[in-house]
């Protein structure tokens, strides 16, 4: 049985992995994903473990609500709970290494 998890940045980074996921389930939101990221498909899966990349996920999600609300509808998630993990991984006070 998995551990509950607590901390909001972890699950914010947990929701980003569903949102790329969500992406890259659809080839025209992925290409254009990918064109704006500038980074390549044979480099995505490396990118997902930065924690900056996740935040530039949620940002290109957060920025249409037709795909806030379908990624929503998908990952059965609240469009807040989107919003508050969007909000997490764009904190710039929080550092991984510190309690």
């Amino acid at each position: 049985m998995k551990k509950p998890v607590h901390n909001p940045r972890e699950v914010a980074e947990i929701v980003a992995v569903q949102a790329l996921s969500f992406i890259a389930g659809d080839p025209e939101r992925l290409g254009l994903f990918l064109a704006e990221s500038g980074i390549g498909p044979e480099t995505l899966r490396n990118a997902a473990s930065d924690p900056q990349f996740l935040a530039s996920v949620l940002d290109f999600v957060m920025r249409d609500d037709a795909t806030v609300k379908a990624f929503a509808s998908v990952s059965q998630l609240h469009p807040t709970n989107i919003a508050a993990a969007h909000q997490a991984l764009n904190d710039p006070r929080w550092e991984r290494d510190v309690p």
